[in-house]
């Protein structure tokens, strides 16, 4: 079965997401921070009355926090019931893939990137890390921002 997935660039590197999880893409609009919150989490902006979690991508993968322009983007996307907006450096495409295309990344010591990776995937001859969405999502402290 063929899948749909959105590309976009954070620090210089390609990631993916199932387009099925996305609801919207967003131009960077400046964020509420909250206190008491983890790291990673930037703040929240009103999507049209409802309370949107942003998180910083770069920060959640372990990497150096985003410092946002408006160059940046927030896509949004839903798991489980719950909208989540990422910040990204730029969305680039909407590539497809089959079944076989998605290979479970090289165990590397040390990598804190790696338990927030479903797979990685050829597309147009680049190598793209598809996110597990539900990892990126996990965290209670997360659940009672929104």
């Amino acid at each position: 079965m063929q899948r749909e997935l959105i590309t976009f660039e954070v620090e210089g590197q390609i990631f993916g997401l199932d387009i099925m999880s996305i609801r919207e893409i967003r131009a960077w609009t400046p964020v509420t921070r909250l206190p008491s919150v983890p790291h990673y989490v930037a703040g929240v902006v009103n999507l049209r009355g409802t309370v949107l979690p942003v998180i910083d991508l770069a920060a959640r993968l372990g990497w150096k926090p985003t410092e946002p322009t408006p160059r940046h983007a927030i896509i949004v996307v839903s798991h489980d019931g719950q909208a989540r907006g990422l910040i990204v450096d730029a969305v680039s495409d909407i590539v497809t893939t089959g079944p076989e295309a998605l290979q479970s990344p090289p165990a590397a010591a040390g990598d804190t990137m790696l338990p927030f990776l479903e797979g990685l995937a050829t597309a147009d001859d680049k190598m793209v890390m598809v996110l597990d969405l539900k990892a990126v999502s996990a965290g209670e402290e997360l659940a009672e921002v929104a």
